[in-house]
């Protein structure tokens, strides 16, 4: 496997720190508003390549955070007039259910800010006892040129970065380029107690403190968007590698391209977003997943709703050849497999990846439609369908149980369970179809998609799914 590292900028071999172990440490909301599609894209991203991994044989680790305490979180809560555990715990509460929505696998640990302040205040004592901070008024501050090699991961020098950088009105810094570890609380803000006064921790210290908590130091991927490169990364691994005296705070750096909206980076700041609740409310969610996969992790994304439609259509056609093809205890077509392996290790390739399975899909329809064996090709969608996170849900229908008796009743159809009810059902449609009893055919279709028991009538009989 090679992943591309923003580290260096190169292709590399992928060797994690332990043979057979996996850790992932991926930046997480700051919860100051609902989410937005470009949110949305960077979770399905770590998502997806966390289910490679895992597929892959790793035992993987992935650790997600939530920025539940930061300036952009108490200056939404002063413009609403609530306190700032109100607008994190409504927005966290979106993000959850977006993602969710999207199809991802919950974090093996999702750590909250406000929730490890001591941590994060150990990490602050060790960076002064190093040199490399130092309390001001109030405030406790990172010395950028006090470690040798600061830019490395975004590739700017001190010295370039000076021009146009200034100390703000009631700030102490020693340098324009330091940057705040701890700030001093004002009136009214939320506030912790600390050895240099009440306050809270500046929004860098909190990842790195955070990631080396819950995975040590040197773990293996530390992801998040192209944004986050600078100032937030670049930050976290000055702090990370000052505090500890070492390099190598992270072993990959991943980081996925954003989502243009008018040829501009969606973005809260700008106003210039589509929310993705919305979104997923409009579309089928996992049609929107498989936008996002579309293109490749790192490269940008051009947003339009006619290209999420087009993902839904597109979307349809997989999961009806896989409702028309059982794989029963088929082998998966093993060069779609490989194709598709091939694809992942190279940098998590899903748009090569993902022409594989609807290569798979094009050749089992092809097979099925002349009478020969595809159920390895529906061994292989199963595979890779499973991985990039689109199978289609398999939605259960007991809940239907009453509703269906009713339909079941009104065709002399006797109660039993849900499924069993359906299926028969289905044969009852059969037999009065086969007697060009069209009306009770139709009634018994009619009947089950008021319920969204959806029929799809093909070569080798009726199947049915819940819409």
């Amino acid at each position: 496997m090679r992943v591309f590292t923003t580290l260096g900028r190169s292709l590399v071999d992928f060797e994690p720190r332990e043979t057979g172990r996996v850790s992932m440490y991926v930046c997480g909301a700051t919860v100051q508003s609902a989410p937005h599609v470009g949110h949305g894209r960077q979770s399905v991203v770590f998502d997806v390549i966390r289910r490679y991994l895992t597929w892959r044989g790793y035992d993987v680790t992935f650790v997600t955070n939530i920025t539940d305490i930061e300036d952009k979180i108490i200056n939404a809560a002063i413009e609403q007039g609530i306190s700032t555990q109100e607008v994190a715990e409504r927005a966290t509460a979106q993000f959850l259910e977006a993602y969710e929505l999207l199809g991802n696998l919950p974090a093996d640990s999702l750590v909250y800010a406000t929730k490890h302040i001591p941590v994060m205040l150990d990490m602050i004592a060790r960076l002064i006892d190093r040199g490399h901070a130092y309390p001001a008024g109030g405030d406790v501050y990172f010395r950028v040129r006090s470690l040798r090699g600061y830019g490395k991961l975004s590739g700017r020098n001190p010295d370039d970065m000076l021009s146009g950088a200034r100390i703000d009105p009631g700030e102490h810094k020693e340098d324009p380029l330091d940057f705040a570890l701890w700030k001093g609380s004002k009136p009214g803000e939320p506030s912790w107690d600390s050895p240099w006064g009440p306050g809270r921790p500046g929004w860098h210290i909190e990842c790195s403190a955070m990631a080396e908590e819950q995975l040590g130091f040197g773990f293996d991927i530390h992801g998040g968007g192209l944004d986050l490169v600078f100032p937030h990364h670049e930050n976290e691994i000055a702090q990370s590698e000052a505090a500890a005296g070492a390099e190598g705070f992270a072993r990959y750096w991943l980081h996925n391209g954003m989502v243009n909206l008018g040829g501009e980076k969606m973005a809260k700041s700008t106003g210039n977003i589509i929310g993705l609740l919305d979104l997923l409310a409009a579309y089928p969610p996992l049609a929107v997943r498989l936008f996002y996969l579309r293109a490749h992790y790192r490269a940008p994304v051009d947003f339009s709703r006619d290209s999420v439609a087009d993902a839904a259509a597109s979307l349809t056609r997989l999961w009806a050849f896989r409702r028309r093809v059982e794989p029963g205890d088929a082998a998966p077509d093993a060069d779609t497999v490989e194709r598709f392996t091939a694809a992942m290790d190279d940098d998590f390739a899903t748009p090569e990846a993902m022409a594989a399975l609807f290569d798979a899909v094009r050749e089992g329809n092809r097979l099925a439609d002349s009478g020969e064996d595809a159920a390895p090709h529906a061994a292989a969608y199963d595979v890779i369908a499973g991985i990039l996170g689109i199978a289609e849900p398999v939605a259960g229908v007991e809940d239907l149980a009453g509703d269906l008796a009713g339909v079941a009743a009104s065709f002399g159809v006797p109660a039993d369970s849900a499924e069993q009810m359906i299926a028969t059902l289905i044969e009852r449609r059969a037999a009065a179809r086969a007697e060009r009893d069209f009306a009770t055919g139709d009634g018994i279709r009619d009947g089950l998609a008021e319920l969204g028991i959806v029929l799809e009538d093909g070569a080798d009989g009726t199947t049915w799914y819940r819409g």
